[in-house]
Parts: structure tokens; C-alpha cells; sequence
């Protein structure tokens, strides 16, 4: 129980003045809990010698003792608060920070309800360790050798029963603490993985339901909770042997420093004031580690915790952020991708390779290309969720990564097929992208879109508040107010990746025309699979198995035969329509 995980120490760094004041605050409560004893010692010895004059005054002095220890345990309890809120948001803060910088590609090996986990229910155990065990940790280190100090000046020979008692109380438990510690890792990847089990199957309960696997799932995570019911039991057990461990060694050594403090009065050695006065010391000699053993089981969660949020917040991004370039372009930048090639980890061969070309500055440039041509893969490029292998790309003549990722990530506005919306109103969801928009620039955003007249039809319009991911809008709606708040965004790039993917074909000719103009001094890169959103780009650069086929515009392309070609005459952009 003395061991602190390095993890929880650095928690505490950012609330180290709360927490001092929380400990100099148990520390008073202590103080009154001993001089109640001896207010209590001098009481009894006075009834037993028959004097009662002073009786009075001590049983007073004990109420206004007691009075004051409600007090002070009052306001250490609201401070110890304090200070776990204090650690709490400061380390959520962080991590949510680190989650940022991390960047998509640590989500796509990191399971959502894992991290869900982590940072919530791990980082609240975590309150309760900082807040309640470490104080009553410095407390039970410091408080025990004083009242031993003092037994021994009042009575030497009750320390042949506190002090070993002590030793083992303490001591005792620390045989377990390997065992422990890997239960309580084991309890914790546990919990982990069935929060994301449940994290998963409630996201995917529509696919669940369709597919006829609810049954199946259901049955799964039935044996994720006996598993978790089996790692608690297995934790438990541990955890009872080190709590009868100092149990036993704080109920003998109560009862031999009372035995021996007996003896000593029958001796004659000890007053009566003496005996009674190491009687109740005993026991408060042993109250601090009661009262640690109790704190521990509260903070246990954090401790368990604390390799997962140490991973998390040591681990490495996929690039590196030594940029320091901000992106405040005056103008539309130029768009370059220069003889560019990745592979993937574990990957045989390059998900592109020599790529090359420019996209104007302030004009529409279209991506297209067979599915696994490589257009996703451009597009984590230049947001830098991964580096190129070979070659660079630049915008207005800098390479992204002279950018600070931040400026990079503000300056590069991205609306992809996938869409996410907050449980909140209309217009809250769109000022996430610019809080000081007004109501005018949400209906020119809106509009532009092809979405304002949809808002304004709804009973409380902009004021609307929408379902939890959206979902009591449809996709084509969804994707048209996440075009709307990419537009509301001050980025001089504006990058729509399969964006209007959920709207019907006339609207999304309509809707796309619409965005180049209200688009103004932005570089547009639109990566589509209908004609629908790329033919009236200005230019056109089309990908075959992660290279360049050919540039140019729609007409030119089509004169031109090729990839393009055969995806017009097919009809459609997607691969798995063209003929072979």
C-alpha cells in the first residue's frame, strides 16, 4: 500500500498546494482524535481515584474536541475534493490532448471503448487515489512513530506489543503486492475490453439487428462479464488476505499493548492516568492504517488504471510535430504533391508511389480513381496522420512538415463521407467550427450547402437540437450541415472526401457547384466517386493502383481514353461497376 505508481505521483503535480492542505487537514483531524484520548485518560483516571471535580470540564473539552473535529473533517473532505477535481480535469485535459495529437492513426489500433475506459472510469479511480489514500498515506508514515514516541515515554514496555504489531500491519501485506498488482493489471484489461465490447455493440446495433448476430453478441459479452466476475473474485481474494492480515495485527497488538499496559499497572510501574492513557493511544496508534487499508480499496481503481493512462500518455504519433510555421496564408495556397510514395506498416507493396501534381491555388481540383487507388491515403498525407516514405507535399511552397500540426490540421478544413454531429442544437454544432459566427454566417453556410431551407422548416430551426450523432437527421442532411460548418471554418483548404456521398445525384451537382462558388479564396480538392461532384472541377487527376493515370479537365480526359474514360463510360466512378 506504501508503493505509488510513478504515473499517479506526476498527477499530482498540478494540484500539489490542495492536496498539501487536504493532508494538513487529516492531520488535524488526527490531533483531534488524540487529544480526545487524552482528555478521555485523564476523565477515567479521575473517576477511578473518586475525584470528580474536574469531570465536568473534560467531558466539555471533549465535546468542543469532537465539535472541532467535525469541523475539520468537514472541510479536508471538501478540499481533498477540490484537489481530486483539480487532478482529475488537468489529467483528462492531457489525455484528451494526447488523443489529439495522436491523431487518427492511433484509433485505428486503438479500440474506441478501450480509451473510453481509460479516460474516464480510469481517470475518476484516480481522483479517489490522489485525493483520499495518498493524505492518509502521509498520515499513517508520519502519525505512528510519534504515538509510539510518546507510548514509550509513558510507558516503554507497550511497545514489545504496538511495534512488531505495527511491522506486520504494514509490512505484512507487502508479501502480496506482486501478486496484487498483476490481478489487478489482469482486472483492469477485463473491464477494458468489456467496456469496448459494449462500446462496439451499442454503435453497431442497427448492423447487429440486420445481420440476426444480436443473439450471438449477447452472448459474447455474457462470457466478457464472467470473465470480469472471475478477474474481481481472483482480485478479491488477494486483497482479503492482505486486509486480515492487518486486521489480525492491529486486533493483537491493541491487545497485547493492553495486556502489557494491565500488567505494568498491577505492577505499580504505570498511574492510573498512564494505563488509560496507553490503552487509547494503542488503539489510535492503529487507527491511520485502518483508516489506509480503507482509503486503498476506494483508490484501487486508479491504481489499476495507471499503466493504461501512462500508455496512453506516452504514446508515440505517427509523426512527429517539429513544425513551427503557422498556416495563416493571406490567400488560397498551392497545393503539391511532388513524386510522393507510402507504405504501410506490414504492407508488401506502396499504397502510393510517385505521385506528382499540383492543385491550383484557389481552384477545384477532383481525385479519382478505383477503390485502393490511393486517394485516402493522399489525404492522411496531407493532414499528416502519416509522413511520406518519398517525396513531400507543399502547400504555398512550404512542406506540411515545416507547418506546426495544429496551424496544419486548422488550415486544412476536411468533410468526409463519415460525419459526426454533437447532441446539440443546429447552430452550436455549426459554431464548433467558428464560435463567433453570427446567425447571418450560419445561413450562408447553410445555404450554400443546400441545407438552410431544410433548418428553417423545422419547428425550432437553427435552435433544433439534434440527436445524439446526428442520428435524427438523415445522412444526406448530416453531410450537408458538416459542409456547412467545413465552410463556416476560416481554412484556406477545403477538402470533401466522399462528401455528398449521401445525396441524390442532382442535388449533388446542385450542392457542389454551390460549394466552388461560396468556396471563394479556397483550394478545393474533392476526392468522389460520381461524375456528379467532379466534372465541373477545374482540374482533374485520376489514380491507378497508388499512381497518376492522368490530369487534366473532364472533356480532355474523356478525349483522352484511359482509367477516366472507361469510369464515364461506365457511368459511375466506383471500380466495382466498371467493366473489366
Amino acid at each position: 500500500m506504501t508503493v505509488v505508481h510513478p504515473e499517479l505521483r506526476r498527477a499530482t503535480r498540478g494540484a500539489r498546494r490542495p492536496l498539501l492542505a487536504a493532508t494538513l487537514l487529516q492531520g488535524a483531524v488526527t490531533l483531534t482524535h488524540l487529544a480526545q484520548a487524552v482528555l478521555l485518560a485523564l476523565a477515567l483516571a479521575d473517576l477511578a481515584r473518586g475525584r470528580t471535580e474536574r469531570l465536568p470540564w473534560l467531558l466539555a473539552a471533549v465535546l468542543v474536541v469532537v465539535a472541532a473535529r467535525a469541523a475539520a473533517t468537514t472541510r479536508q473532505r471538501r478540499t481533498a475534493t477540490r484537489a481530486g477535481a483539480e487532478v482529475r480535469v488537468a489529467l483528462r485535459d492531457e489525455l484528451l490532448a494526447r488523443l489529439g495529437s495522436l491523431g487518427p492513426a492511433y484509433l485505428t489500433t486503438a479500440r474506441a471503448g478501450a480509451v473510453r475506459t481509460t479516460l474516464v472510469d480510469g481517470v475518476e479511480g484516480v481522483d479517489a487515489y490522489v485525493s483520499r489514500y495518498l493524505p492518509q498515506l502521509l498520515i499513517t508514515l508520519t502519525v505512528p512513530p510519534l504515538l509510539l514516541a510518546v507510548t514509550a515515554a509513558v510507558e516503554p514496555t507497550a511497545l514489545f506489543g504496538l511495534v512488531p504489531a505495527l511491522l506486520l500491519a504494514l509490512l505484512g501485506p507487502r508479501a502480496w503486492d506482486r501478486l496484487l498488482a498483476a490481478r489487478g493489471r489482469e482486472h483492469w484489461d477485463t473491464y477494458e475490453r468489456l467496456g469496448a465490447d459494449y462500446l462496439e455493440a451499442l454503435q453497431g446495433m442497427p448492423a447487429l439487428r440486420a445481420a440476426g448476430a444480436v443473439g450471438r453478441t449477447r452472448a459474447r459479452l455474457e462470457e466478457r462479464s464472467a470473465a470480469l466476475h472471475r478477474s474481481t473474485v481472483a482480485q478479491l481474494r488477494v486483497s482479503l488476505v492482505t486486509t486480515g492480515i492487518t486486521d489480525l495485527a492491529i486486533q493483537g497488538g491493541t491487545a497485547a499493548a493492553a495486556l502489557l499496559a494491565c500488567w505494568s499497572a498491577v505492577g505499580g510501574a504505570t498511574t492510573a492516568t498512564g494505563t488509560y492513557l496507553v490503552l487509547l493511544l494503542a488503539s489510535e496508534c492503529f487507527r491511520p492504517v485502518r483508516d489506509l487499508a480503507r482509503e486503498w480499496h476506494a483508490g484501487y481503481l486508479g491504481a489499476s488504471a495507471a499503466d493504461g493512462i501512462a500508455a496512453l500518455r506516452t504514446a508515440a504519433p505517427a509523426v512527429r510535430d517539429t513544425g513551427t510555421a503557422p498556416a495563416d496564408w493571406p490567400k488560397a495556397p498551392e497545393l503539391r504533391f511532388d513524386n510522393v510514395g507510402f507504405t504501410y506498416d506490414g504492407a508488401s507493396a506502396p499504397a502510393v508511389d510517385g505521385v506528382t501534381f499540383t492543385a491550383p491555388a484557389g481552384r477545384t481540383t477532383a481525385l479519382v480513381g478505383p477503390s485502393g487507388a490511393g486517394k485516402s491515403t493522399l489525404l492522411a498525407l496531407l493532414l499528416r496522420h502519416h509522413d511520406p516514405g518519398d517525396g513531400r507535399i507543399t502547400l504555398d511552397g512550404l512542406p506540411t512538415t515545416a507547418y506546426t500540426l495544429d496551424a496544419l490540421r486548422k488550415g486544412v478544413a476536411v468533410v468526409s463521407q463519415t460525419t459526426y454531429l454533437f447532441h446539440a442544437t443546429i447552430a452550436d454544432n455549426l459554431r464548433a467550427a467558428r464560435p463567433d459566427a453570427t446567425d447571418d454566417d450560419l445561413a450562408a453556410a447553410a445555404r450554400a450547402a443546400g441545407v438552410h431551407d431544410e433548418i428553417t422548416a423545422l419547428p425550432d430551426g437553427y435552435a433544433t437540437v439534434l440527436g445524439e450523432r446526428g442520428a435524427t437527421l438523415s445522412g444526406g442532411q448530416r453531410q450537408r450541415l458538416a459542409l456547412a460548418r467545413a465552410l463556416l471554418a476560416d481554412a484556406r483548404v477545403l477538402v470533401l472526401d466522399e462528401a455528398t456521398s449521401s445525396v441524390d445525384e442532382r442535388r449533388e451537382a446542385h450542392i457542389v457547384r454551390a460549394l466552388t462558388e461560396a468556396a471563394g479564396d479556397r483550394t478545393v480538392l474533392v476526392i468522389a466517386h460520381r461524375l456528379a461532384a467532379v466534372r465541373h472541377a477545374d482540374h482533374i487527376v485520376v489514380l491507378d493502383a497508388g499512381r497518376v493515370d492522368a490530369t487534366g479537365d473532364h472533356t480532355h480526359l474523356v478525349e483522352a481514353g484511359g482509367v477516366y474514360a472507361r469510369l464515364v463510360a461506365a457511368g459511375r466512378t466506383h471500380p466495382e461497376d466498371v467493366a473489366a
